[in-house]
């Protein structure tokens, strides 16, 4: 079962691709996660990346294509893996499928969890972060016993820049622009399938089970 995981920022797609992976005993994989280990073990493709992430530089799409492929030779890819954050554009999901066909390999699903912008900008900017411990708050999922204020460390919280309304748009921006597009490309490779991600994480998990017949 090879999935691939589609949605927001926000969206909550990284903590199903979690729930997925447990369920059906297949690895969350992330290129992050990859960049990482290959880097760690001093690996051909880990050195030829971080030249690119040494330099400030995106990493080019067919390294990391051939870096998801060398994830997916490993043997806990047998039963299949669960893909987050990657592909983000066309170019690199025609890569990938090229790239599976030359092991006649091919993505089973694509899962989009569907959330309209204002939920993500209303989700993201009630998240609250302790400035001392790094402890994370929601204000109306996991509010603090007292307003503003850490109950693990009792310092400050505030809300991080990267949580700020008007950043969250920028960044929802670029991922209509880069990444919905994937969603025609999937579509027409009818692998695509869409939940709603505005309800509980629970039912959100269960759609997706449902979607995969297992």
């Amino acid at each position: 079962m090879k999935i691939i995981m589609l949605g927001a920022p926000g969206a909550g797609k990284g903590t199903q691709a979690k729930k997925i992976a447990e369920k059906y005993s297949i690895p969350h994989i992330s290129t992050g996660d990859i960049f990482r280990a290959n880097i760690k073990n001093g690996t051909e493709l880990g050195k030829k990346a971080k030249t690119y992430m040494d330099q400030g530089l995106l990493v080019p799409d067919e390294l990391v294509v051939d870096l998801v492929i060398d994830r997916f030779a490993q043997d806990d890819c047998a039963n299949g893996y669960v893909l987050d954050g990657f592909p983000r554009t066309i170019p690199q999901a025609e890569a990938l499928d090229a790239a599976l066909a030359k092991i006649n390999e091919k993505i089973d699903y694509a899962i989009n969890v569907e959330v309209p912008d204002e939920n993500i900008i209303k989700r993201m900017s009630g998240r609250r972060a302790c400035v001392s411990c790094g402890a994370t708050y929601h204000l109306e999922h996991i509010p603090p016993k007292k307003e503003g204020i850490c109950d693990t460390c009792g310092a400050e919280l505030i809300l991080r820049d990267d949580d700020k309304p008007e950043t969250v748009q920028k960044r929802l921006n670029v991922y209509h622009e880069q990444t919905q597009p994937l969603i025609d490309y999937y579509t027409s490779k009818n692998v695509l399938k869409e939940v709603d991600g505005t309800v509980d994480m629970a039912e959100v998990f269960a759609a997706i089970v449902k979607v995969l017949g297992e």
